[in-house]
């Protein structure tokens, strides 16, 4: 028989039994753990703000220009035809952070996530510092906020305009930015309304939905139970070494923990360690801090709580390397290298080559008159004259000049000039004889230099009538 939760049972940390919401008010304790996630959170919170600042080859460090659909990654510029580029790499971060959770567990959630990050070591002692520690936000809960809760809003209101404009300038650039911030927001609505809608999201986060992000919203808690196995490093309460819990000095025929519950007064999700590996334990290890710092108090030997695994937990030996971590090794390497051979094939521009707008071709008297639309993209943060030519041929194949086949190129802009980073498009028109045809086609190479010196090729097919000359040219 299906067993049904009874009225004084909690369902989920967040949750009172009445159906109410549970505020985590969590109880600090400045262990060693705290002060080496307090260094990785703020260094990468610095790391956060100063990429869009730092330029690289003449680029931001990162850009994620969704409307000029340009993509830049330390000095890389990527396209939206990169898709092949950009499907290796997001297959790479995928297939790394399944590793690293089969690793190192939900290290990255109590590490590394911006939700714990912001939450834990900037938005969390903002708090402190307006309303005091766990059991003043208790009193406060309880009779209301007043000024203190209300400045604390404040500064918190203030804190999301800042994140959010920074996380808008991964978008944009610093530079529009800048001139963004110093004009009035009716002269730029959209962006105005995009920081506008993450700053509000950020407050509604970090001031009111907190924990909740991680238990019931984010997936990463729910994919765990399918990345993780029992040599995965987790926080875990030696039960052998606690049970039986008992209070007070007299240890006689009891355990090590002293059931304080400080292991659950720090938990920022709101949970008992002792209950074994559960969905809403973020690996932060507060309570290993918390911990030990009662058995520092008590004169018992630390780590009842630490980082650890099941089977260790379980007193049989655990292991590194295993089945699944070498094939997500091999996999990982192999998407790596393939990653970085695409990139290193990457030519300067790209370079596409279209059809012209109507008519496939025109019988201009003993000529067919086709025109073709040159599109290049540069890739480069400085502006080029790319310089083009056609030649007649396929690229497995000697190419030869088109005026030799007597075949005229009309190309009004040639080179080419396109800005850095930028786009340009012109068209050309390539009046062949009829007897150039074969079978209604004629193989052409598109040559475009390249600002490095080098040149790419871009294969296109002229449409006319049926001629007789193409058995000699050997066209399809």
């Amino acid at each position: 028989m299906t067993h049904l939760p009874l009225l004084n049972e909690r369902v989920l940390s967040t949750l009172n039994p009445d159906g109410s919401r549970r505020r985590i008010r969590p109880q600090l304790f400045r262990g060693a753990t705290y002060k080496q996630r307090f260094w990785v959170g703020w260094g990468l919170m610095l790391l956060f703000v100063a990429l869009p600042f730092l330029r690289v080859k003449g680029k931001p460090a990162i850009l994620l220009d969704v409307v000029e659909r340009q993509f830049v990654f330390f000095g890389a510029t990527f396209l939206a035809t990169d898709g092949v580029v950009l499907m290796l790499l997001l297959l790479s971060i995928f297939v790394g952070i399944i590793l690293i959770t089969a690793l190192v567990g939900r290290a990255w959630c109590g590490w590394g996530c911006p939700q714990t990050v912001y939450m834990e070591f900037l938005f969390r002692p903002v708090e402190r510092w307006f309303e005091g520690d766990r059991n003043a936000q208790l009193r406060l809960d309880r009779t209301g906020g007043g000024m203190r809760r209300l400045a604390k809003n404040g500064v918190f209101a203030l804190l999301s305009v800042v994140v959010a404009n920074v996380f808008l300038a991964y978008f944009v650039g610093v530079d529009i930015l800048f001139g963004w911030v110093q004009m009035s927001p009716f002269r730029h609505p959209t962006g105005f309304l995009i920081m506008g809608a993450t700053a509000a999201l950020v407050f509604f986060d970090f001031a009111y939905f907190r924990e909740q992000m991680c238990t019931v919203v984010c997936p990463y808690a729910r994919l765990q139970a399918a990345l993780l196995d029992k040599n995965s490093l987790i926080v875990g309460y030696k039960t052998e070494r606690g049970e039986p819990r008992k209070k007070g000095k007299d240890r006689t025929s009891a355990g090590d923990c002293v059931d304080c519950d400080a292991c659950v007064r720090t938990c920022p999700t709101g949970i008992d360690i002792r209950d074994g590996l559960q969905l809403e334990c973020i690996a932060c290890a507060q309570c290993v801090d918390a911990c030990n710092s009662i058995m520092a108090k008590v004169k018992l030997a630390p780590d009842l709580i630490g980082y650890t695994s099941q089977l260790t937990l379980g007193q049989a030996p655990g292991r590194i390397m295993r089945p699944r971590v070498i094939a997500y090794s091999v996999l990982l390497l192999v998407l790596v290298v393939a990653f970085v051979v695409t990139v290193s094939m990457r030519s300067g521009a790209d370079i596409t080559v279209l059809r012209g707008i109507g008519a496939p071709y025109v019988l201009d008297g003993a000529g067919v008159r086709n025109q073709v639309r040159l599109k290049i993209e540069n890739r480069d943060s400085e502006a080029f004259a790319f310089g083009y030519q056609i030649l007649v041929g396929k690229k497995s194949q000697p190419l030869r000049p088109a005026s030799e086949l007597g075949i005229q190129v009309i190309s009004p802009e040639n080179p080419l000039f396109v800005k850095g980073g930028g786009r340009s498009t012109t068209s050309l028109f390539v009046v062949s004889p009829r007897s150039v045809f074969t079978q209604g086609r004629l193989s052409i190479v598109v040559r475009v230099q390249l600002p490095d010196g080098s040149f790419a090729d871009q294969s296109y097919h002229l449409l006319g009538p049926d001629g007789s000359l193409g058995k000699d040219l050997k066209q399809p």
